[in-house]
C-alpha cells in the first residue's frame, strides 16, 4: 500500500481510517446498548401503567358489585367512587319449621335456611384507596406521551342467553414508548411471548369475552 499512497497523503488516510474504525465501533456499541436501555425504560413504564390499570379494574369491579354493571366512562366511575358504599353483611345458618312437611308427617319438621344480616355500610373509595385520591387521576396515562389518557368502554356480552357485563381499559405501547427508538418499538408491538406483553397495547378486561384479567405477565405483578 505504501507504493501507491503518496507520503504526504498518509497522515490524512490514517485519520480517515481511525474515524471509520471509531464510527463502526460506535455503531456496534449502540446496537447492543440501545436495546438494553429500551428494555429498562419499557419495564419501568409498563410497571407504572399496570398500577393504574389495576386501580381501574378494582374500581370497575366495585362498580359492578354495587350497581350490577361496569361504568362506560371515567367521569361516571369517579362520581361513583366519591359517593358509593359497600353493604356489609353477615351470613348465618338457621332452621325454621317446614309447614308442609309437618302437615304431611304429623310431627314437627324443620328445614335449613341462610339468613343474611346487614351490619352496616363502608365507603367504596376508602375501602379501595384509603387516604389516597389517585382515583381522581386514574384516567391519565402516568408515563409516556404527555396528556395521554386510557381508553375505556363497557357493555354486555351475550353468553348462554344471558347479557353479562364486560369492560376494557387500554393504552397503546406507541403512547407509552412514544419517545423511544422506532425500530425497537415496532418489534415491541409484535411481541408474542410468555414473558412479555403480547400485542400493541397494555389492557385489562375485554369487550369481546367475559374476563377482567390484564394482558401482562405475572413478572409485573398479579394480572387477576
Amino acid at each position: 500500500m505504501d507504493k501507491f499512497v503518496p507520503t504526504k497523503a498518509k497522515p490524512f488516510l490514517t485519520i480517515i481510517l481511525w474515524v471509520l474504525i471509531g464510527f463502526l465501533g460506535y455503531q456496534t456499541y449502540m446496537s447492543i446498548y440501545e436495546p438494553i436501555q429500551f428494555n429498562k425504560t419499557k419495564q419501568k413504564r409498563y410497571a407504572k401503567v399496570i398500577k393504574s390499570l389495576i386501580d381501574i379494574r378494582d374500581s370497575q369491579l366495585a362498580h359492578k358489585t354495587v350497581t350490577g354493571k361496569f361504568s362506560k366512562d371515567f367521569d361516571g366511575l369517579v362520581k361513583f367512587l366519591d359517593t358509593a358504599k359497600f353493604t356489609i353483611t353477615q351470613r348465618r345458618d338457621s332452621s325454621v319449621l317446614d309447614v308442609e312437611q309437618t302437615k304431611r308427617y304429623g310431627v314437627d319438621m324443620f328445614k335449613d335456611i341462610v339468613i343474611i344480616d346487614t351490619l352496616g355500610y363502608a365507603s367504596v373509595k376508602d375501602s379501595l384507596f384509603k387516604n389516597s385520591d389517585r382515583y381522581k387521576t386514574m384516567m391519565n396515562v402516568p408515563v409516556g406521551e404527555p396528556g395521554a389518557k386510557f381508553k375505556m368502554d363497557a357493555g354486555f356480552v351475550e353468553q348462554n342467553d344471558l347479557n353479562i357485563p364486560v369492560f376494557e381499559a387500554s393504552v397503546k405501547k406507541d403512547v407509552i414508548l412514544f419517545d423511544q427508538n422506532k425500530d425497537l418499538l415496532v418489534q415491541e408491538n409484535q411481541v408474542i411471548s410468555v414473558d412479555g406483553v403480547n400485542g400493541d397495547a397494555l389492557k385489562v378486561g375485554s369487550m369481546e369475552e367475559v374476563k377482567t384479567i390484564g394482558n401482562w405477565p405475572k413478572t409485573y405483578g398479579s394480572n387477576e
